[in-house]
């Protein structure tokens, strides 16, 4: 296989993801996903932005989870984030500080 065709094939894959997580899947919530896989939609969106400033892109945190959630993310808490217990906040400090490598 190509190069081309194995980034295109890469891209296909992750807009089937996102499509998935964003639209059909709208649900299960990001601390869950963190805790159980360790990545969340925010993660796939900081990894969109760290793609575009390896590419010279400037892009924001804000702008790229917009670019990802497809409105800005504050509109996509308020509809499908629902509070999370104590004891999933505490989980996901521990999946956040292992996965990502900061204090969340």
């Amino acid at each position: 296989m190509d190069d081309q065709t194995r980034i295109e094939l890469e891209a296909a894959a992750f807009r089937t993801l996102r499509d998935h997580l964003m639209e059909k899947r709208t649900d299960v919530q990001n601390i869950d996903l963190m805790n159980l896989a360790g990545f969340c939609r925010n993660c796939l969106s900081r990894w969109y932005q760290e793609a575009a400033h390896a590419k010279g892109i400037e892009m924001t945190k804000d702008e790229a989870r917009e670019i990802f959630y497809g409105m800005p993310y504050d509109d996509w808490k308020a509809r499908y984030q629902i509070d999370a217990d104590a004891e999933k906040k505490a989980a996901f400090e521990a999946a956040f500080a292992e996965n990502v490598g900061e204090k969340g």
